[in-house]
């Protein structure tokens, strides 16, 4: 069957309306326009990750936004959570694990540049929405512009300035976009008094933002004063039942930017009657996201087990729908800190409709809350390195509908997508449905309007974006790939590197004639002039990573395949996610040569004592109780060896580990074995803590 499109309505580029840009005392430019942002006059695509500083020890800060990079963030955002700072009224506390100038420091020293979310409410599953308990109590009415709450406000944000002053791109540093509030939906005023108070304290970026839901005409904003940015996740567990969720709509491409339903259990404002009715005018603003789910947090009432793909599909699908700035939430989990007078996750105990672990904060992230790496990290590279290399022809490309619309609860035709200037693109086709399976589509012959594509067939849980009329090389030496069944995902210098699609044979046919149907492999590349190409298999290029490593200098920035193994760079070192001795390659222009890293590594070992009585008194067992009185279980260990991880395959509701009394992690139990980092543990009196499960929870083991 051939699948065509709608025709290209080709629309203004608006620019130079945004009250927002800034220069670098170089003279470098960050610019939007209201399709994309522009970095020294040439279009720019960050990849944005989120990471909490104040959620990790900032001993390991610099190895994982190693990995980060490693995975082709760019863009590192991180909330200040003002109850953090200040729990108690006047007593700021910014040392250690909350020293945000240590942490944007080390991000400048890793490569990466960063956005940094100051609320002053900001939520993050954090106590209060990050508000601190001696706010709540005032008289005053909180987020909005009464004056007392507004001087708090300045207060707050002037001491944050004063921890970063010097580290705004315009100084030369690393700080380029600042986030306002989170999920408000309160009107345009109060995000515009927050600007103006920000900017009079110094906090002074190129970008402005603000997250764009809470509701569905897209939230109140100073129109032209900050750019709106969005999310989508492939579950809801602020969702209050416990029954399976219709269809996510992320799967299809609709080109919905505003997904109205995140965090709907905290939206409250209701526009009063008689107003001029909003409409978010999306034209002014190209299409970002800030909260593309990394992965979910579970909840006690509903824990789903989060699989790659059900990450991928929809990065894949908001990408192809037009999306010019990728943002995960969350990309690396954390653990939450415990205050001087209260634990300080969400929950249902201190008026909130969630109950979160204390401590953990995994989100089942590309990065666990222990740096451990999900296949969703290795999946979202392919479409990293691919628009850190060929950002400035992709991002004007403009999204074109299918021919067809896809009604929401259709899991047989054909999901497809389209970028192009009308003339030359990529088409995205997305063949997944999470907790679906779809029916596979044969013979599909996609028709772009300038190209005919071969038929292929789709199948299995695949999405993948195909190339035509794309141009490979540069001057005379360049040829014109006139389409290609295998995915683009970079190239270093004249020699380009693709993915093989499950199931489909990789076919390269140029604008000539010529036509090459490559076989995959590392070793697989063939030259057309004097332009190269390489076709990796599936599971290779999950493991393809682009490292500047000082220790290999002479090298410059290359391309390394792990041989499943995740290699990153830290301090200038290259290294290894997974500990023990690995094999890696590295291309040396013509072929990837092999090497290795590491040493052997001993599994840590875990010895179990059964325990009659409870030892001491738990300091927290009401997370033991959620829902209920249960019974609760005792085991004693001990745990030899510090490097790698221990793994608790045990079945309880809520777990807490103990190590010489205090409590040093927590775990919901969802289908998936608790892994927990042997050197939290080695050495020290350990006791695992559990509480019986009940059916009273969303599951899907």
């Amino acid at each position: 069957m051939i699948y065509r499109f709608q025709k290209e309505e080709k629309q203004e580029i608006l620019t130079g309306h945004l009250h927002l840009g800034g220069a670098s005392p170089g003279g470098e430019r960050i610019d939007v326009n209201s399709a994309y942002l522009t970095r020294g006059g040439k279009p720019w695509i960050p990849v944005m990750g989120e990471f909490h500083f104040s959620r990790y020890n900032r001993d390991q800060w610099a190895e994982e936004l190693g990995k980060m990079k490693a995975g082709g963030i760019t863009l590192v955002s991180t909330y200040l959570f003002w109850i953090y700072h200040e729990e108690i009224e006047g007593n700021f506390d910014f040392s250690k694990d909350k020293d945000i100038r240590a942490f944007v420091s080390e991000c400048g020293r890793a490569g990466l540049e960063v956005v940094l979310r100051i609320g002053p409410w900001a939520h993050g599953e954090c106590r209060n929405g990050g508000f601190p308990d001696w706010l709540l109590q005032k008289t005053y009415p909180l987020r909005g512009n009464h004056p007392e709450y507004l001087s708090q406000v300045k207060r707050w944000y002037a001491r944050i300035a004063a921890e970063v002053r010097g580290l705004f791109y315009r100084d030369g540093g690393n700080i380029v976009a600042i986030q306002l509030e989170n999920e408000f939906g309160g009107g345009a005023e109060h995000l515009a008094a927050l600007k103006r108070i920000a900017l009079e304290c110094g906090l002074d970026a190129p970008l402005f933002t603000v997250t764009g839901w809470n509701s569905a005409a897209g939230v109140e904003i100073p129109v032209d004063e900050v750019v709106p940015v969005f999310g989508g996740y492939c579950e809801a567990p602020w969702e209050r039942h416990t029954r399976p969720l219709p269809p996510s709509p992320h799967y299809f491409f609709n080109r919905m930017r505003n997904d109205s339903a995140i965090g709907a259990d905290l939206t409250t404002y209701t526009k009063p009657a008689g107003e001029d009715s909003w409409q978010l005018p999306y034209e002014r603003y190209p299409f970002a996201t800030c909260e593309l789910g990394g992965g979910i947090q579970v909840t006690h009432h509903r824990r789903p087990i989060i699989h790659p793909m059900d990450i991928y599909a929809v990065a894949l699908v908001k990408l192809g729908d037009g999306n010019n700035l990728p943002g995960y939430y969350m990309y690396h989990g954390g653990t939450n800190q415990i205050g001087q007078r209260t634990t300080l996750q969400e929950s249902r105990a201190s008026g909130y409709p969630n109950d979160y672990p204390i401590l953990s904060y995994d989100f089942q992230a590309a990065l666990s809350e222990y740096g451990e790496v999900r296949g969703q990290y290795r999946l979202l590279n392919l479409l990293h390195l691919f628009v850190q290399d060929f950002q400035q022809d992709f991002a004007p490309l403009g999204a074109v509908d299918a021919l067809e619309k896809i009604e929401r609860n259709d899991m047989v035709s054909l999901r497809y997508g389209m970028r192009t200037d009308g003339y030359k693109g990529y088409v995205f086709i997305n063949h997944y449905q999470r907790l679906t399976k779809l029916r596979d589509v044969a013979h599909v012959v996609i028709d772009t309007g300038s190209v005919v594509f071969p038929p292929i067939d789709v199948k299995g849980e695949i999405s993948f974006f195909l190339p035509f009329m794309m141009k490979l090389g540069t001057g005379t030496s360049s040829v014109i790939l006139e389409y290609a069944t295998a995915q683009p995902v970079c190239h270093m210098d004249s020699v380009y590197f693709f993915v093989e699609i499950p199931g489909i044979s990789s076919v390269y046919r140029f604008t000539d004639g010529r036509e090459v149907k490559a076989d995959a492999g590392r070793d697989s590349l063939f030259w057309m002039e004097q332009t190269g190409i390489v076709t990796l298999t599936w599971e290779e290029a999950n493991y393809l990573r682009r490292l500047d490593c000082i220790q290999e200098a002479d090298h410059g920035s290359c391309l390394y395949l792990g041989e499943e193994c995740d290699l990153y760079c830290c301090d200038g070192k290259l290294c290894c996610v997974q500990p023990g001795k690995h094999v890696y390659y590295r291309w040396d222009g013509k072929k990837f040569l092999p090497f290795s890293i590491g040493e052997p590594a001993d599994e840590p070992k875990i010895a179990w004592q059964p325990v009659l009585e409870a030892p001491f008194e738990l300091p927290y067992e009401g997370e033991l109780q959620i829902g209920g009185e249960r019974t609760v279980i005792w085991k004693k260990f001990t745990v030899e060896g510090e490097h790698g991880f221990i793994s608790i395959e045990e079945d309880y509701d809520v777990a807490q580990i103990y190590a010489d009394g205090r409590l040093v992690a927590d775990h919901y139990y969802y289908g998936r074995p608790w892994r927990v980092p042997a050197e939290l543990l080695a050495g020290k009196e350990c006791y695992l803590v559990m509480s019986e499960r009940k059916d009273d929870f969303y599951r899907e083991f």
